[in-house]
């Protein structure tokens, strides 16, 4: 089944038809309700406190009646005027903005305690149009949003990443941007329940972000002994398709064989021919 970002801008795939099934769908609610949940969880705010927080890419507000019912105020940006007219006739209690993240976020610096996003930010990475250039729209993206957080201020973004490259262009543009910077992956070891988490602070805070009882540097410490301590055979079984190509290119090189220059086509999925 194809992704819905490889298919059409969200914009335009989350039409009327397309937002009112997702929005009446149970099992959606249920696993929107988890991840919302999951997110604040990963957030660590001060309890019994509410804080005003930025729902980024907010939908129909199944995550903002999470943030209702867990006793904080939230304003909620999406970019589907179809999302937030379904959002609207639900009558929620989060006020609605409608704003492409990729152009940044556009509220005054250090207005949210806190923001958080789910199945969103990936969204970033398609260049669904010629002007829609990925590193760009993620530098905006980042840059307001540390900006938008109060000092301190942390976000969570549960995203699904298409490959090991996404997460690293996502985690090297929210560093840039000055974030300190983690990913938490739930249940790895399944395919299909895997949920990758976004974890930023904006600066210093009171309360820092520990997760599971590591900071953000012991959590970037440990993937990287993880990671070397990976077999070969492992190793390979996780690389990506361009990883494989650039490795038996070096591979050739290596043993003396003429190999084509790298380019930005290089293990780049061609289009299906009709």
């Amino acid at each position: 089944m194809s992704r819905p970002e490889q298919i059409a801008p969200p914009e335009i795939f989350y039409n009327d038809l397309e937002s009112r099934k997702y929005t009446s769908s149970s099992r959606v609610q249920h696993i929107q309700a988890k991840m919302t949940l999951r997110a604040l969880d990963l957030l660590n705010l001060e309890p019994g406190k509410a804080h005003y927080l930025l729902d980024i890419g907010c939908g129909s507000g199944l995550s903002g009646e999470i943030l209702t019912e867990e006793g904080h105020v939230w304003v909620g940006m999406d970019i589907s005027a179809d999302m937030l007219a379904t959002a609207i006739d639900r009558d929620i209690e989060g006020d609605l903005f409608l704003a492409d993240m990729g152009c940044g976020v556009p509220f005054r610096p250090g207005t949210f305690d806190a923001a958080i996003s789910i199945s969103a930010i990936q969204w970033l990475c398609n260049a669904d149009t010629n002007i829609n250039e990925p590193k760009f729209r993620l530098a905006r993206f980042f840059n307001t949003l540390y900006s938008s957080l109060r000092k301190g201020g942390k976000f969570v973004g549960q995203f699904y990443p298409a490959n090991e490259d996404q997460t690293i262009q996502i985690t090297s543009a929210a560093k840039v941007a000055g974030f300190q910077c983690g990913v938490v992956v739930d249940e790895p070891e399944s395919k299909r329940k895997r949920k990758h988490y976004l974890v930023l602070q904006a600066g210093a805070s009171d309360r820092p972000l520990n997760i599971d009882g590591m900071s953000i540097e012991d959590m970037t410490k440990s993937k990287k002994n993880e990671s070397s301590k990976l077999s070969k055979k492992r190793a390979k079984a996780l690389e990506t398709k361009k990883e494989y190509i650039l490795r038996k290119k070096a591979l050739n090189e290596k043993r003396g064989k003429d190999v084509r220059n790298d380019s930005r086509f290089t293990g780049r999925a061609r289009r299906p021919r009709f």
